[in-house]
C-alpha cells in the first residue's frame, strides 16, 4: 500500500505542475509595500531574496514545504507509535489518507501545510517550560499573518496539542494561565487586524502595477486575476459562501463517505481516549475535538472551499491523536488489525484515492 501511495502522490505532482498557481503565485508578489496588509508574509519573506518572482518558486517552496513535513510526520509517528508491522496499518490510514499528503500535494502553493507543519514540530519538540506556549503563541502568529484564516484552521489545534502536553502534563498555575491568555488575546487581536484592516490601501490598477513589476514574466496577466482578494471584505465572502451553498453541499455525502472509510482509525483513536488513565485528560481530549471541529464548522459558512476544510480537519485529528498517544494511559490500546477484511479493504481504498480537492470533492 505504502508504494502504491508513493506512486499516486508522484502521479498528482505531475498533474500539479502542469496547472497555472493563480492564487498560490499572487500570494509570492504581495508584501508590505503598501503598509500593513492580509496575506502578505510569505510575500514578503520572498522579496528579500528576489526582486523579481518566477512561476517555478510556487513549486519549488511548495514541493520543499511538502518534503519537510511529511519528513517530520514521519519522524513523529516513529516516535509516538513506532514504525514497526504491528503499525503499519495505522501509518497506512494517516499517512495514506487522501485528506493528508496527497491533498497537500494536490493543494501545493496554499499555505494550509504550514499549519500542519507548525503543529507537527509542537508535537516533537519538549513541553517543558513556557517557552513552548510562547513558541505556540509565535507560530500562530506566524500563521495569522500568513493567511489569517489559520485563525480556524490550525490555531485551534496548536492551542489544542499546547494544552494535551504542556497543561495536563506540567499542571496549571496563575502564571502559566496568565501568560496562555495574554499569548491567546494577542493573537486574536492581530486576527482582528489581519481581518478588518489588512485590505490594501491603495486602488487595484495601483497595486496591480506594483504586483506586475515584481513578477519574472510580467506578460503573464491571468496570474494577477485574483487581486481582488486584498479588496474585499468579511461580508462579501460570506455572501458568495451562501450564495453557492447549495451546489457545494452536493459534496457533504462524498464528504461522509470519505470519513466513513477511516472508520478503523476512528475506532483507534477513540480507544486512545477511552485508555487515558485520568478522567480530567479524557474530557479535555474529546473537548478539544470538539472545539476544533466548530471551528471548522464556522469556516464552511465564510468561506467555500469545503474540500481543503474538510482535509485540514481530518489532518487536526490525525495530530490531536498523536498527542493524545503521549498522555499516561491505564491500558496499551490494541493496534488496528489486518486480519478484517474490511479493514484491509477500506485500507485499499484510502490507497487508491488520490486527493480529495480544493471546493469541491476531487
Amino acid at each position: 500500500m505504502l508504494v502504491v501511495n508513493a506512486a499516486v502522490i508522484f502521479g498528482v505532482f505531475l498533474h500539479k505542475i502542469t496547472l497555472s498557481p493563480f492564487v498560490p503565485y499572487i500570494h509570492l508578489l504581495v508584501d508590505y509595500h503598501f503598509g500593513f496588509t492580509k496575506r502578505a508574509l510569505i510575500g514578503a519573506i520572498v522579496g528579500l531574496f528576489d526582486a523579481k518572482v518566477p512561476v517555478w518558486l510556487v513549486f519549488a517552496l511548495g514541493g520543499a514545504m511538502w518534503l519537510i513535513t511529511a519528513g517530520l510526520f514521519v519522524h513523529l509517528f516513529r516516535r509516538t507509535f513506532g514504525l514497526d508491522e504491528k503499525h503499519w496499518p495505522l501509518f497506512v490510514f494517516i499517512a495514506g489518507s487522501p485528506f493528508f499528503l496527497k491533498n497537500f500535494m494536490h493543494t501545493l502553493g496554499h499555505f494550509d501545510i504550514y499549519g500542519c507543519l507548525f503543529a507537527i514540530v509542537l508535537l516533537l519538540i519538549p513541553a517543558r517550560s513556557l517557552f513552548y506556549v510562547l513558541l505556540a503563541a509565535l507560530f500562530s502568529a506566524v500563521l495569522v499573518l500568513i493567511h489569517h484564516i489559520h485563525l480556524l484552521m490550525y490555531v485551534p489545534t496548536i492551542a489544542a496539542i499546547v494544552v494535551l502536553r504542556y497543561y495536563l502534563v506540567l499542571g496549571v498555575s496563575r502564571q502559566n494561565v496568565a501568560v496562555g491568555i495574554m499569548l491567546l488575546a494577542a493573537v486574536g487581536a492581530l486576527f482582528v487586524a489581519a481581518q478588518f484592516y489588512g485590505t490594501m490601501a491603495v486602488p487595484e490598477p495601483e497595486f496591480t502595477a506594483y504586483l506586475r513589476n515584481r513578477m519574472a514574466d510580467s506578460s503573464r496577466n491571468d496570474l494577477l486575476n485574483f487581486a481582488y482578494i486584498w479588496y474585499q471584505p468579511l461580508a462579501k465572502e460570506v455572501s458568495d459562501t451562501w450564495e453557492r451553498l447549495p451546489h457545494n453541499l452536493l459534496g457533504v455525502p462524498v464528504f461522509a463517505l470519505l470519513i466513513w472509510l477511516h472508520t478503523p482509525l476512528w475506532r483507534y483513536f477513540r480507544a486512545l481516549i477511552a485508555a487515558l488513565s485520568i478522567d480530567a485528560h479524557r474530557r479535555i481530549a474529546a473537548a478539544a475535538i470538539i472545539v476544533i471541529s466548530l471551528a471548522y464548522l464556522v469556516m464552511f459558512a465564510m468561506v467555500f472551499d469545503y474540500s481543503r476544510w474538510i482535509s485540514n480537519w481530518a489532518v487536526c485529528l490525525f495530530l490531536i491523536l498523536h498527542a493524545v498517544k503521549m498522555l499516561p494511559a491505564s491500558q496499551d490500546v490494541p493496534p488496528i488489525s489486518t486480519d478484517d477484511r474490511k479493514t484491509l479493504m477500506f485500507g485499499w481504498i484510502v490507497t487508491l484515492i488520490p486527493r480529495v480537492g480544493i471546493v469541491r470533492p476531487f
